[in-house]
């Protein structure tokens, strides 16, 4: 894994071999960052890296200026590498919760300025993540969802859609409120 971008920017992770995640390409990672500098300056922003996986969003995020990073992970070996990694940066800025997105967002009461959300492929509730994070009253105001997801989905009729990036088989989803 590596950080493109930033304070953190350059560094390279080696991720177990024994994870459960289908981490987003850098190439893909790039390209929507780049995107997004245009719409949204990360320094001082409150992030939510949703499915965070080996939490290279959140890294990216907190080495680009965001000052809170939450990383909600379910799975172990995930979850203890964002753990490690933000360790070894010391990266006080990233809060990894161990815990299921689907119970996290419902029960939560903070708002965040950007949120990223990229669950499983063949997660069977995959369809639900979108309405789940845009009706839970967790997104800024003047803030940004994006959901990374296969081709198979298409979220232009969700509310608050506002465009779609696709980067060789990575696609995102954005939601500006």
């Amino acid at each position: 894994m590596r950080i493109i971008s930033g304070k953190y920017g350059r560094r390279r992770f080696e991720v177990p071999t024994n994870i459960k995640a289908r981490p987003t390409t850098d190439f893909a990672r790039e390209n929507i960052f780049n995107v997004l500098q245009n719409l949204l300056d990360f320094e001082g922003k409150s992030a939510l890296d949703l499915f965070a996986g080996t939490g290279a969003i959140s890294f990216e995020l907190a080495s680009r200026g965001c000052t809170r990073v939450v990383s909600v992970e379910n799975y172990p070996v995930q979850y203890n590498f964002i753990r490690k990694v933000a360790a070894q940066l010391g990266a006080r800025e990233i809060t990894p919760v161990k815990g299921d997105v689907f119970r996290f967002v419902p029960a939560c009461r903070e708002k965040f300025d950007f949120i990223f959300a990229d669950p499983p492929y063949d997660l069977p509730d995959f369809a639900e993540v979108a309405p789940l994070v845009l009706n839970a009253d967790i997104l800024s105001p003047d803030g940004i969802f994006v959901l990374e997801h296969s081709k198979n989905y298409d979220f232009s009729a969700q509310p608050s859609f506002n465009q779609k990036r696709t980067y060789g088989s990575v696609n995102f989803s954005l939601f500006i409120p």
